[in-house]
């Protein structure tokens, strides 16, 4: 590959990884399956539109989402999936004016998605010091993946989306390994897919620590040293972030954030924002 092979912008540079629900046919009220728990106040299918779906495809009760019983709805994110779905690969056609498009886009979107999500975390990898030596390889692969979010809508429905994630996979694995390896050896530990709930790992050193796809729900990382911790895949619903140090931890995205608990202490990459459910002082003391 040419050395004037352009670079990829860091995730902070990536407007189009952000969800943006102006121009967006309020495709995540539609197209995903809720089930009543403590995150959603209702059951609904997947290709039936939420109650609080508005004509316009807002949300009628976006800022009472919370106390409304949806708080599940405040932690998901669509890495920009939902816009490109409906002003790219159906040229702003939404569903309720053309039905005919209803269940093809449905599908088309949860395959968008993780679409976006892997480009989010190539696109991080890439600017990873310790991973230059993958630079080529991670490029590749984002071009590949960018290339298939641009495919018509009929072959993205039909897309093996799962291919293509583990093909990537091992790619991503090996950059986050890279740039672990330049922390201290101590809280180096393997955590990948622990049963890690509610675990007390409050004041924790886990400075790069391998915590991909740990069930890390209801822990308490109050205080702990999670920089350059690997976290793709991690369960960080109700984690108790308060005070914990997340600076340069590797593919943390907003959702996890979000779904988990923390105050104005918790240390965040610039990349992410501090949810507003938080509150100053984040969760009372165990």
């Amino acid at each position: 590959m040419s050395d004037d092979h352009p670079k990829a912008l860091p995730v902070t540079d990536r407007p189009a990884l952000r969800a943006d629900c102006a121009n967006c046919f309020g495709l995540c009220c539609v197209a995903l399956t809720l089930t009543v728990s403590a995150d959603f106040a209702i059951d609904k299918d997947a290709g039936t539109p939420c109650p609080n779906l508005a004509d316009d495809f807002r949300c009628g009760i976006h800022t009472r989402l919370r106390p409304e019983g949806f708080s599940g709805c405040t932690v998901y994110d669509c890495f920009g999936a939902g816009q490109k779905v409906s002003q790219e690969t159906y040229a702003g056609q939404d569903w309720r004016s053309a039905p005919e498009t209803a269940q093809e886009m449905f599908q088309v979107f949860p395959v968008m998605r993780q679409l976006h999500e892997l480009l989010a975390y190539l696109t991080e990898a890439l600017t990873l010091p310790a991973a230059a030596p993958l630079a080529a390889e991670l490029r590749d692969a984002l071009d590949s993946t960018e290339r298939l979010t641009h495919r018509p809508s009929q072959e993205l429905a039909e897309l093996d989306v799962s291919a293509h994630r583990d093909a990537v996979a091992p790619l991503l694995l090996r950059a986050a390994e890279l740039e672990r390896a330049t922390v201290p050896r101590r809280g180096k530990r393997r955590h990948r897919g622990a049963d890690l709930m509610g675990a007390r790992l409050s004041g924790a050193d886990l400075r790069g620590a391998g915590l991909r796809g740990a069930y890390l729900i209801a822990a308490d990382l109050r205080g702990a040293d999670l920089r350059r911790a690997e976290l793709i895949g991690a369960d960080l619903r109700d984690a108790d972030l308060s005070g914990a140090d997340l600076t340069g931890a590797l593919y943390l995205t907003q959702a996890q954030i979000n779904a988990a608990k923390g105050n104005a202490a918790t240390r965040l990459p610039p990349a992410l924002t501090r949810p507003s459910h938080w509150g100053a002082d984040g969760p009372a003391d165990r």
